[in-house]
């Protein structure tokens, strides 16, 4: 069996469009009152979003994407931010789909990964460079292909940007998987043995959709835990500070 499992998708029209979902909402007056920000960040913690939203000046903005949008105004630019909406390929797939029918062209997405490596230090900064494909819905965007890619030249951005700030950063690949309760244990032993850094359950699909899209999308991540054969090793509870350090990156990236 192929996957997708109708073959040659890829050539086809799609039914639904999210323009048409923007068309619907215009028509009925349920369109946000604002311009696209310059660009998104995509956050997955809920503690993260409330550290943002009570020491930087945010907005709320309705009728973007459910009650999950939100605009920081800085330094005469907005950037969206994002969170709040779940985890996972699926949610971000409609994410970027909904929104860049809006207007965006630029999401960093920020969140915690898995360590496949011993040596990663916990709260490590990951700038991933490619992610592999073990989740569903890259493939409904793009031809069989091991990996997906981020933009490079928001990726630089970023790198610039972790370099401007003196901190330390490792640039690697991640795999991209949606069942979490279903990592093996022969997996996790053939990706730390092809250097795979984390393990991570948004990235491949987000740059998989961008590209189908014609944006920009980057992905940043902190160490948050360890998967080896032996015992899977948490440590969630210690990545504030982190998650905290990736938004100021993504922030300054975006008003590069």
């Amino acid at each position: 069996m192929t996957f997708p499992n109708f073959p040659n998708k890829y050539d086809e029209k799609p039914l639904l469009k999210a323009k048409d979902f923007w068309d619907y909402k215009k028509k009925i007056g349920s369109i946000p009152e604002i311009d696209p920000p310059i660009g998104v960040i995509l956050c997955y913690s809920s503690k993260l979003l409330n550290f943002i939203i009570n020491n930087h000046s945010v907005k709320k903005i309705e009728h973007v994407f459910g009650d999950f949008f939100y605009v920081l105004d800085e330094g005469g630019s907005q950037i969206g931010i994002c969170g709040g909406f779940g985890i996972g390929g699926p949610m971000v797939g409609i994410l970027l789909e909904e929104l860049t029918a809006f207007g965006i062209k630029k999401y960093i997405s920020i969140g915690t990964a898995g360590s496949l490596q011993n040596d990663l230090k916990l709260g490590s900064i990951i700038v991933c460079d490619k992610a592999i494909r073990d989740e569903g819905v890259s493939h409904h965007y793009l031809q069989p292909e091991k990996y997906a890619y981020p933009s490079q030249s928001l990726t630089n951005h970023l790198v610039h940007e972790i370099k401007e700030l003196n901190i330390d950063y490792i640039k690697g690949s991640s795999w991209t998987i949606d069942a979490p309760y279903r990592e093996t244990i022969a997996e996790v032993k053939h990706y730390q043995k092809e250097g795979i850094l984390t393990v991570e359950m948004e990235a491949a699909s987000i740059f998989a959709v961008a590209k189908h899209l014609n944006v920009e999308a980057g992905a940043i991540f902190t160490i948050s835990d360890y998967l080896s054969e032996e015992e899977w090793e948490l440590h969630f509870h210690l990545t504030d500070e982190h998650l905290q350090k990736l938004f100021s990156i993504a922030k300054n990236a975006l008003l590069k």
